[in-house]
């Protein structure tokens, strides 16, 4: 007889409970970050050129939308860097307690 669980068991196993809760969490509070960083962006593009037009110096200067826009992509990479942090140290020890758990 095998000692693997039935999915109904692992459904309602508490330790797959909070896995999946805390993999949602993460998940949507780093994709809302992330689409208000990215949408806000777009808007401000959108609605105000004038504004990311301005010189940040004198003549030959670069633009305030240069850095607003590099930022945009390095806070992606941070978005992405705390998702990996978060799944090499608590996602990935969960998953292998529930996968010892139910026999996987």
């Amino acid at each position: 007889m095998s000692s693997k669980k039935s999915v109904h068991e692992i459904l309602e196993d508490e330790d797959f409970k909070s896995l999946s809760a805390q993999k949602d969490s993460i998940s949507i509070t780093l994709t809302i970050l992330e689409l208000v960083l990215y949408f806000g962006f777009i808007a401000l593009i959108a609605f105000n050129k004038p504004f990311l037009a301005q010189k940040m110096g004198g003549e030959g200067a670069t633009t305030i939308g240069i850095p607003i826009a590099v930022g945009t992509i390095i806070f992606s990479w941070v978005f992405t860097g705390i998702y990996i942090f978060w799944a090499n140290s608590k996602y990935d020890s969960l998953v292998r307690k529930v996968k010892d758990k139910v026999g996987g």
